[in-house]
Order: structure tokens, then C-alpha cells, then sequence
């Protein structure tokens, strides 16, 4: 048994202790003396309890049966769009009239489409562009198109895999939100300041910049937060998360005297002057020559 085990997080199903040459009665008797341990019906701990988080989740698919994958919030977390936490597994199956095992929320839909099925980590799990269907109709839009822009900027998927959705999601709840908000092109941020620059941004009037697309400058690959190509003006968000700690400010100053020694200019905004001096930003950015679509919006001054 340790052998499978230590390929599936600690984690084996009745039939796939069969596999091993186990009979249900031994199955039975190591149940009884410890060396196995229920987790749900038919699916077992090998040795100890103790599951780490990948285990529970890969439990919870198991235990509902072939063809099911790990979906919605559960899948999110498995590819690092939301924490982990302790919520209870989200699993989607086709055409199963099994009861659901406790603790576990089952999704049950009609088709799923092999396009949609993904393994990660050793984890059936629906596909990132099929997750942020299923999570449309329970987000609101700024929700929605965050978490679009998160997956994009990961490379878990991109606006055709996204486009894709709505073609096979007709009926489905959340269609309409999601078709909405993918229509206004989420940009591939990778974190909420970088979602509240840009936002405030392109309410301010200024016009679009590129989001996080590399440059090669001094033959290094640099990616600006954001950036007006032909003003060769960058702004950077200066977020605790990403920039906080010594060896992350070290690596902001050479990077940016390699933009500014390639005739880049780079202003840098933290989350106080992304939220709380919106006013100061906008200035900050008109005075550097950020490029403007229209006046000033009158949230912005």
C-alpha cells in the first residue's frame, strides 16, 4: 500500500486497495488496527490521519466516484488563485446519481468537456478557465474580472480558453457576468494593488497601458507593472506582498536602473497612494506624461 499512497497524498479508494491484493475483509482488519483509516465511505488514510491539504481534496474526488474532479473555490486554491483554508471540497460529476459524501459539495452538470478535465498536483481538477465559470455566478464583476486577470497573469489560461467558456456554457449560471466582464478584456495583473492601479488608472482618463508584458533591457528580461510604450514611462505597485522585505527592495533598484539607464522613467505607487491619495497619483502621473484618453473622471479628483 505505501507505495500508491505516496503517489496520491496519503490516499487510497477501496478499488485501488484491491489493486494491491488486499480482500475487503483485510481491508476491514487493517481498518480495525490502525494501519488504515476512513476518510469518507471507501476512501482511506494510509498509516495516520493526518492529511495534508492536497490529501483532503484528493479524498473528497475519490470518494465521489470515477470521472470526478476538484471545481470551484476547492480548484481555485489547488492552482493558487485563492488560500487554502478549510471550507468543504467542492467536486463536480456527470451524470451521477451517487449521494454526495459528507462533508464534500457536490456540482453535478451535464457535460464536462475533456477540455475542462486537468490533472494538477496528482488532482483531477477542472481546467482555470473552466473554474472562473463555474465561480461567475456566485462573484460580483470586480470579483470576477480580479480573478480572470490573476489566472491570465499565472499563464493557467488566456482570453481564448476564457472565450471558450461561454461557447459551452449555454444555461449555465453566471454566463451572462462572465461573458460581460471577459468583453472588457481583464488585463493580466497579478495582485489587488496592481488591480487597483490599473483601475484607477483608466478612470482617471489616462489611456490603457500594457499590463506586465516583458521587456529585454541590458540583457535581462524586465516586467514593468505597468507601462506607456511610446511615453517609455513604467509605473510600478509598490506592495508590501511583493516588495516588502531586503532582497525584494534590492531587486526593485537594480531593476530600475536598468529601465532608467535603457531611458525607461518609473514611478512607483504604494497601496496608501493607490486608495487614500488618489488625487496625489493622478497629479503624479499627468506631471510625468502618462498619456490621457479624457479629463480626469470626478472620483479621481
Amino acid at each position: 500500500m505505501a507505495w500508491p499512497a505516496a503517489r496520491e497524498h496519503g490516499v487510497l479508494a477501496r478499488h485501488e486497495l484491491r489493486a494491491c491484493g488486499l480482500t475487503d475483509a483485510m481491508i476491514e482488519l487493517r481498518v480495525r488496527d490502525g494501519r488504515l483509516h476512513r476518510v469518507h465511505r471507501g476512501v482511506y488514510a494510509v498509516g495516520h490521519p493526518g492529511l495534508s491539504s492536497h490529501g483532503r481534496l484528493l479524498a473528497a474526488v475519490k470518494a465521489c466516484g470515477e470521472g470526478a474532479v476538484l471545481s470551484h473555490a476547492s480548484a481555485a486554491m489547488l492552482f493558487g488563485l485563492l488560500p487554502f483554508d478549510d471550507r468543504r471540497p467542492h467536486v463536480t460529476v456527470a451524470h451521477s446519481a451517487r449521494r454526495a459524501p459528507a462533508g464534500v459539495r457536490v456540482h453535478r452538470t451535464r457535460l464536462l468537456h475533456p477540455a475542462d478535465v486537468w490533472r494538477r498536483e496528482g488532482i483531477p481538477v477542472t481546467s482555470p478557465a473552466r473554474l472562473v465559470l463555474d465561480l461567475a455566478a456566485s462573484l460580483g464583476d470586480v470579483a470576477l474580472r480580479r480573478l480572470m486577470s490573476r489566472a491570465q497573469s499565472m499563464q493557467l489560461t488566456n482570453h481564448r480558453l476564457l472565450a471558450q467558456q461561454v461557447d459551452r456554457a449555454a444555461g449555465r449560471a453566471g454566463r451572462a457576468r462572465f461573458a460581460r466582464v471577459l468583453a472588457d478584456a481583464p488585463p493580466p495583473t497579478r495582485s489587488e494593488l496592481e488591480d487597483r492601479l490599473h483601475e484607477l488608472v483608466l478612470a482617471a482618463g489616462f489611456a490603457p497601458p500594457d499590463v506586465n508584458v516583458a521587456l529585454l533591457v541590458g540583457g535581462r528580461r524586465v516586467i514593468p507593472d505597468l507601462r506607456w510604450p511610446e511615453q517609455r514611462l513604467c509605473v510600478e505597485a509598490d506592495g508590501a506582498a511583493w516588495h516588502g522585505n531586503p532582497q525584494a527592495r534590492r531587486d526593485d533598484a537594480e531593476r530600475q536602473a536598468l529601465l532608467e539607464a535603457a531611458g525607461e522613467r518609473l514611478l512607483r505607487v504604494t497601496w496608501e497612494q493607490a486608495t487614500a491619495r488618489v488625487a496625489q497619483t493622478v497629479a503624479r502621473l499627468d506631471a510625468a506624461g502618462a498619456p490621457r484618453l479624457r479629463p480626469a473622471a470626478a472620483s479621481c479628483r
